[in-house]
């Protein structure tokens, strides 16, 4: 089951697996089916009795890495979740949302060992197991650029179905630089499915993307695409001062912002400053009316 949500201000994409049978499991891990959120093929395996330990151990899998180098890698803000089937205000979450956390060909699983012990997991009034059945869920967190993007995928160049958007243009820079294709001929179709997805996707942050936009959390969205991009064996020489000019936009936005609260300050001391030559003008037209020297008097 795959669905959009919204939670805390994020989107997030889930995965909900059903566990029926729970107490009759007998192997020592068991794998969800393989399922696909954010663009990439994910799995979760779950240790029914420990992963050495007395706790469910639930795990993020990233599935088919296999046929990738080493040096290639997948990012995600991932969740976690066991529901309690009784009160969903219980269902306990664990997971990384706040940074993205890396899978590679090397470590392409992530997850929580000790997620809830045994004995709370199986008591007869958790509501975690109803009906002998568990439910987990997977939730892929997405960045805002991904968010703004609807999926519609096309043939590119006969190397693998593309994201729609990015085919003009990847079109586009194939036609200045063909070694772009050249270099992925020989590959297998999901490895340059992948690869142009990337560069598509890098393309399309730099073609719609504002300077104003360029903050913490899009530069480092930007940043991760292009570490993945660098494993696909491109040549992006062309591409490199583009990509460096995108992230120095932080520190030029940054220092946009600081002149304008400087504006701002001097505006509001300039105006401070015109009241208070106001009030200094008022009062000397009551000092000036009055001397220091002269004499105080008694009537009469």
């Amino acid at each position: 089951m795959k669905k959009n949500k919204h939670v805390g201000g994020k989107t997030f994409e889930k995965f909900r697996w059903t566990i029926k049978k729970f107490s009759e499991l007998d192997s020592e891990e068991l794998y969800s089916e393989n399922f696909v959120l954010n663009g990439h093929a994910w799995r979760i395996l779950i240790y029914p009795k420990g992963d050495g330990v007395d706790y469910l151990s639930i795990y993020l899998e990233a599935w088919g890495l296999d046929n990738f180098p080493e040096c290639w890698s997948r990012f995600a803000n991932f969740e976690l979740a066991l529901i309690n089937q009784v009160n969903g205000k219980l269902t306990k979450v664990k997971g990384i949302k706040q940074s993205e956390c890396t899978f590679n060909a090397t470590e392409n699983i992530r997850g929580y060992p000790e997620f809830i012990p045994l004995d709370k997991l199986c008591g007869p009034s958790s509501g975690f197991i109803v009906n002998d059945t568990c439910v987990i869920e997977a939730r892929i967190f997405l960045s805002k650029s991904e968010v703004e993007q609807t999926w519609e995928f096309m043939d590119f160049k006969g190397l693998g179905e593309i994201e729609k958007a990015f085919v003009p243009l990847l079109e586009e820079v194939c036609s200045w630089h063909p070694s772009l294709v050249d270099c992925q001929r020989k590959r297998r179709r999901k490895y340059s499915e992948l690869a142009f997805t990337t560069l598509g996707e890098v393309l399309h942050f730099l073609k719609t993307k504002k300077v104003k936009d360029m903050d913490d959390d899009e530069c480092k969205h930007l940043q991760n695409l292009w570490e993945e991009l660098e494993t696909f064996g491109f040549d992006l020489s062309w591409l490199v001062a583009h990509y460096q000019y995108a992230l120095d936009m932080k520190g030029y936005r940054k220092k946009v912002e600081h002149v304008k609260r400087m504006e701002e300050k001097v505006d509001a001391l300039e105006l401070e400053l015109e009241v208070a030559r106001r009030e200094l003008v008022s009062l000397k037209e009551v000092v000036e009316e009055k001397h220091l020297d002269a004499k105080l008097g008694y009537g009469g």
